[in-house]
C-alpha cells in the first residue's frame, strides 16, 4: 500500500494503517509524543484538550475488549467525544455495505474512525473513500496489520533498549496469522534493529517471509540464543482445530518460553506478548509474571500510543492538509 494514502501534501500523519512504508523520522516522532503521554494514567483526573471538541467513533467490526477499551481511554483523555458502534445491532449486520455504512456514519460529523476488520485492507478502503476531513486508525485488519500494537510494542522496547541498531528481537509463534507481526517487522526495519527472527513450526509460517529481512528459525532454543528481546504471539484456539498443530501440549513443549528456555537469551533479555496470554501454551506463567516480563507495561503503553496517533492526525486535520 502506498505511504501517500497515509500522508497529507507536506508529510504529516493523516490516517494510520500500516506501519509498512513510514519513515523512521515519523515512526520516531509517534514514540517520542507517546513518551510525553505515559505518565498521565497515574494523573487520571487530568486531561489533554487536544481533541476537545472532536469526535471519535470506534467502528469495530469484530470482537476486541482491549484495543476497544485502550482506544476509548486515549480519545477520554483527550477530551473527544466517543462512540461505540454495537456492530451487532448495526446496519451492517443487515446487508448494508461497508461504503453504505461508512457514508451514513459520516453525516454524523464525526473526526475519526478507529476501524477493526476482519477483512485485510477494510481500513485502508474506508480512508480511501470516507470524507477528506476524518482520519482513520486502523486497529487490525485481518492478518494483515495493526499498527498501534506494533508500536506499543516498540516503545517498550525503547524504554528499556534504547538503541534499536544493538538489537536481536526473536518473535515465536503464529506468525503466518499474525498481523502483530507483520507491523512489527516494518517496523524494526525501519527503526534499524540488528537481527529480526521468526521462530515457529512449518505450518504457522508463510512462505517467502525472508524477503522482509529477517531469518527463520523452526527450533525455538536456537532463535532464542543471545536475543535481547523475546516476543511471543498468541496461539489462537482454532490453529489447533485447523491440523495445524497436534496439540497445545506439544505445541508448549517445542515452543512454549520456560524459564530455561529464557536461560539462552541475554540475562537482560524482556518477554514480550501482544495478549491475551495462554498460560501453558505460549508462555510459561513465572515468566509471563516474572521480573523479565514487560507484558503489563505494554498494556499501559498502548493507550499512551493511541493517544499519540490520535493526536497526530486530528492535528494534521487542524491545519487543513489533506
Amino acid at each position: 500500500m502506498p505511504a501517500s494514502l497515509q500522508l497529507t501534501s507536506d508529510g504529516k500523519l493523516k490516517h494510520f494503517l500500516t506501519t509498512e512504508g513510514l519513515s523512521k523520522e515519523l515512526l520516531t516522532e509517534i514514540l517520542d509524543r507517546a513518551e510525553q503521554f505515559v505518565t498521565l494514567p497515574s494523573k487520571a483526573q487530568n486531561k489533554f484538550p487536544l481533541l476537545r471538541g472532536k469526535t471519535v467513533m470506534n467502528l469495530f467490526f469484530e470482537n476486541s475488549t482491549r484495543t476497544r477499551i485502550t482506544f476509548e481511554l486515549a480519545a477520554q483523555r483527550l477530551s473527544a467525544d466517543i462512540v461505540n458502534l454495537d456492530i451487532r445491532s448495526s446496519s451492517a449486520s443487515k446487508g448494508e455495505s461497508l461504503l453504505d455504512t461508512i457514508r451514513n456514519l459520516e453525516a454524523m460529523n464525526c473526526d475519526v474512525f478507529v476501524v477493526r476488520h476482519h477483512h485485510s485492507s477494510a481500513p485502508h478502503f474506508i480512508a480511501r473513500y470516507c470524507a477528506p476531513h476524518i482520519s482513520v486508525l486502523n486497529a487490525g485488519d485481518g492478518y494483515h496489520a495493526h499498527p498501534t500494537q506494533a508500536m506499543l510494542d516498540m516503545l517498550t522496547i525503547r524504554q528499556h533498549k534504547p538503541d534499536f541498531s544493538a538489537l536481536t528481537v526473536a518473535i515465536t509463534g503464529d506468525i503466518r496469522h499474525s498481523r502483530v507481526a507483520r507491523s512489527q517487522i516494518h517496523a524494526l526495519n525501519t527503526l534499524g534493529a540488528k537481527e529480526i527472527r521468526l521462530i515457529a513450526p512449518g505450518t504457522l509460517m508463510p512462505a517467502g517471509i525472508e524477503q522482509m529481512n529477517v531469518k527463520v528459525f523452526s527450533s525455538l532454543d536456537e532463535g532464542l540464543r543471545d536475543a535481547d528481546v523475546v516476543v511471543m504471539l498468541r496461539l489462537q484456539k482454532e490453529r489447533m482445530q485447523g491440523a495445524m498443530l497436534p496439540s497445545e501440549k506439544e505445541y508448549f513443549s517445542l515452543y512454549g518460553l520456560t524459564e530455561k528456555r529464557l536461560k539462552l537469551a541475554k540475562p537482560d533479555a524482556i518477554v514480550m506478548h501482544p495478549g491475551p496470554v495462554n498460560r501453558g501454551v505460549e508462555i510459561e506463567s513465572s515468566v509471563a509474571d516474572g521480573p523479565q516480563s514487560v507484558i503489563m507495561q505494554q498494556v499501559t503503553n498502548g493507550i499512551a500510543v493511541r493517544m499519540a496517533v490520535m493526536s497526530m492526525v486530528v492535528d494534521s486535520q487542524s491545519k487543513g492538509q489533506g
